[in-house]
């Protein structure tokens, strides 16, 4: 996790479940912070098996009212978290001979909306690579996976970042009416259980599908 300040729900939720659960700190943006992570997982287990990218959040707003900090912040974080922590396992898999890896795309890596380009980018992006990958890391044992969710009912939707001065944006109408079908969607999202149940079939099956679309 970014922040282990948060951790205290899915510890309590392992204590009451008697999993064997270890939570670390790491933030997908930092170097460091990925490869400090990774590395102490492997001195403390001697292996790596499933990594699951599932680090994001969206921009929403104009392109154009959009500033390019904003788009790197994003692309930082939903493309370049995702490989940072794919450079630091592969080669542990590769050795290993064993591995998968899943990244947690998004319909929204295949048919784009309005007033979320950057996070459309960053979800193409995460698809490219993935589909290039696979041919690279499959002859060496290493399979990866691409799931993509619909909608989920999770904190996703809490976690909207908007770019400046909307209120007073040329597209602000356009942008609430968007907004109001996102609450509406929300409420209707999929379940993230249904969403972990598929990722885990996933990474149990010996001859995964490639891509796994997510709905009710």
């Amino acid at each position: 996790m970014r922040n282990l300040d948060k951790s205290s729900n899915i510890t309590s939720r392992a204590t009451k479940e008697e999993l064997p659960l270890t939570v670390l700190q790491m933030d997908v943006d930092d170097d460091k912070s990925v490869n400090d992570t990774i590395q102490k997982i492997i001195n403390d287990n001697g292996r790596i098996d499933v990594v699951v990218n599932n680090a994001g959040y969206a921009l929403e707003g104009a392109f154009e009212e959009s500033s390019i900090q904003d788009g790197r912040a994003q692309l930082e974080t939903n493309f370049f978290g995702t490989v940072r922590v794919i450079k630091a396992v592969l080669p542990i898999m590769r050795k290993q001979h064993r591995g998968t890896i899943v990244n947690v795309s998004s319909m929204g890596g295949r048919v784009a909306i309005p007033y979320d380009s950057f996070y459309h980018a960053s979800k193409f992006a995460i698809e490219g690579l993935s589909e290039s990958l696979q041919y690279e890391i499959e002859p060496l044992g290493v399979k990866i996976v691409l799931i993509e969710p619909g909608a989920v009912k999770s904190d996703f939707w809490k976690n909207l970042k908007l770019t400046d001065n909307i209120e007073d944006s040329p597209y602000r109408p356009v942008i609430q009416r968007l907004s109001e079908s996102f609450e509406k969607m929300s409420q209707n999202a999929t379940p993230p259980e249904h969403v972990a149940q598929i990722i885990l079939k996933a990474v149990k099956s010996d001859n995964p599908d490639f891509r796994k679309y997510c709905r009710r």
